[in-house]
């Protein structure tokens, strides 16, 4: 069932998913993918977060009695737990927009985030989403940062040969699980240099980096390749796919990372080629990237493999709702 339904008497109401709605879920997930197709989620993608970042809630907007909007909010997976924000989706189907309910969920959210001891929401919206940018920006929130977004078509395309730089040895993670450690502790070396906004990305410790990147469902260990120093057996790149939550066909490039002392050898396209080798002899018809504009390294790869634009994604951030729109249902 769902907790904390707040109905002002307009038709409009917000009530707050509770562990063991399935059906409330369900609904979630369809409101989710309705709207933002670009960005997905699946009944098994939601219970992977529950468990990695306990603390969040969801939201249910209802217009009429009729489900039509959803909303979630929680901790920003990038930042420490203790970031003065949190993340904050805004979902409603087209046919029910600028009747409030948007503003409402945002208020409800606000309410969860303002109890939590936040001062902000971030978010990501992707320049398609005209209404969802018009939304926001009313609200106050402005651009914070961009990804250029692009996909390369696999169907259809030879599967390519994977060179190796010299001194490099190339395996897989399902080969090497062994190597999970040395993968952490590249990411700690690269992920500082990965441009970004205000706030530099956060590996975390070595059991939440695991459990977000590597171990995850939707990472598949034998398309995880990575790159070894030949003389040492130390790894100094590696590269992982995510699946798009309820796909078989379409993935996310998760990562790319380099260690900054083998940059500049051929690694990154290395790694790149052997996801997309992967991609293509395991009926994948899709992947998807993106980049900061500032990382002319990785965007100078992915041109030269024949990736093409797609719509941006922007990072907007905002403030919460006033407190006295919250209305929030109770936690």
């Amino acid at each position: 069932m769902s907790a904390g339904a707040s109905n002002r008497g307009d038709g409009l109401e917000v009530a707050r998913l509770t562990a063991d709605d399935a059906e409330g879920t369900r609904r979630f997930v369809e409101i989710v993918n309705a709207v933002t197709p670009e960005w997905p989620t699946s009944v098994e993608d939601i219970a992977w977060s529950d468990a990695t970042y306990p603390g969040g809630a969801r939201l249910l907007g209802r217009i009429d009695g009729r489900v039509v909007g959803a909303a979630s909010v929680g901790r920003i997976y990038m930042y420490e737990a203790t970031f003065e924000r949190h993340w904050v989706g805004l979902h409603v189907l087209p046919d029910a927009r600028r009747r409030g309910l948007g503003t409402r969920l945002w208020a409800a959210a606000s309410g969860v985030s303002r109890a939590a001891g936040k001062t902000g929401h971030q978010t990501d919206v992707s320049e398609a989403q005209a209404d969802g940018l018009a939304f926001l920006e009313h609200r106050g929130f402005t651009e914070l940062e961009r990804h250029k977004m692009l996909q390369l078509d696999l169907r259809g395309l030879a599967v390519p040969e994977v060179p190796r730089p010299p001194g490099v040895a190339l395996t897989t993670l399902r080969d090497r699980p062994d190597l999970e450690l040395g993968v952490y502790q590249v990411a700690v070396a690269a992920y500082p240099d990965i441009p970004s906004a205000e706030e530099p990305m956060v590996v975390g410790s070595a059991e939440e980096f695991l459990a977000r990147d590597v171990r995850r469902d939707g990472v598949p260990a034998d398309g995880f390749p990575i790159a070894l120093d030949e003389a040492t057996g130390e790894v100094v790149g590696w590269a992982s796919l995510l699946f798009v939550p309820g796909s078989t066909t379409m993935a996310w490039h998760d990562m790319t990372a380099v260690h900054p002392a083998w940059r500049g050898r051929g690694v990154a396209t290395a790694l790149k080629l052997a996801t997309i080798r992967w991609a293509i002899e395991h009926g994948l018809e899709t992947l998807e990237t993106g980049n900061d504009p500032e990382n002319a390294p990785m965007r100078a790869v992915n041109a030269r493999l024949g990736y093409h634009p797609i719509p941006d994604m922007l990072t907007m951030r905002g403030p919460l709702a006033p407190p006295e729109a919250d209305g929030d249902p109770p936690a």
